[in-house]
């Protein structure tokens, strides 16, 4: 006899299979396995290291002094055309307010610290509410242009897990002419291998994870506000 299917044919039984006690242990050892795979390697996934010699070296200036040291011996290490430091607006009441954007605050450093002042160029970004990341490369991207300048290599010196949303959105920002290096200087505030041992770490790792989606599958690249040159 067929068997007669329930509300008007929408509905029709079918056996299904289902894991037993041993079979949820095996999916939860592997949902385990996977995770602390996972968790052991987002630091190493988020602070990637792809360099390109030569060209302009670009540092992030709200960067700590001793990885504005590393950028300086990186400088001298190789034939840089310059060294740019990009960053918007610091903070109303931080410390050394006088300076109005961490690109000068970081260039003001790199000078004290030995380099040039030929060799350094500050690249202030304007305020905005986010995508600040974004909106210093472009910062950079129009100064370059309009002093008609035009380096095919860009090699960006950033901490730590900002390592590879950095470079994504400086990509986006330079064009596709543009070939960006990277080199994540490594913090000292909490062990890489151990990051989520420590509450700072942990707070900055599983936010970069989360930026960088937002980065990768969200962010669209919008008008931003002109900044002027120092």
């Amino acid at each position: 006899m067929k068997e007669r299917k329930p509300f008007w044919g929408l509905l029709a039984r079918r056996p299904c299979w289902l894991p037993t006690w041993r079979g949820w242990l095996g999916l939860g050892l592997a949902v385990t396995l996977l995770l602390g795979l996972a968790v052991r390697n987002a630091y190493a996934f988020l602070a990637v290291n792809d360099p390109v010699a030569g060209g302009a070296l670009v540092v992030e200036g709200w960067q700590p002094d001793y990885a504005l040291e590393a950028a300086i011996a990186e400088f001298k290490r190789h034939p840089y055309e310059k060294l740019y430091v990009t960053g918007g607006p610091i903070d109303r009441g931080a410390p050394l307010s006088e300076y109005k954007t961490y690109a000068q605050l970081g260039a003001a450093i790199l000078l004290r610290l030995g380099l040039d002042h030929a060799v350094v160029q500050a690249i202030p970004a304007p305020w905005v509410r986010q995508d600040r990341t974004y909106t210093s490369a472009v910062a950079l991207r129009e100064w370059l242009r309009e002093h008609r300048i035009a380096p095919k290599n860009f090699h960006l010196l950033t901490l730590g897990p900002h390592a590879r949303r950095s470079r994504l959105l400086f990509e986006e920002a330079l064009g596709a002419g543009a070939q960006v290096g990277i080199t994540a200087m490594e913090g000292r505030d909490y062990d890489p291998g151990e990051w989520w041992r420590s509450s700072q770490g942990f707070r900055e790792v599983t936010g970069e994870l989360i930026a960088y989606g937002y980065a990768r599958l969200v962010f669209r690249p919008g008008p931003v506000p002109p900044a002027r040159s120092p």
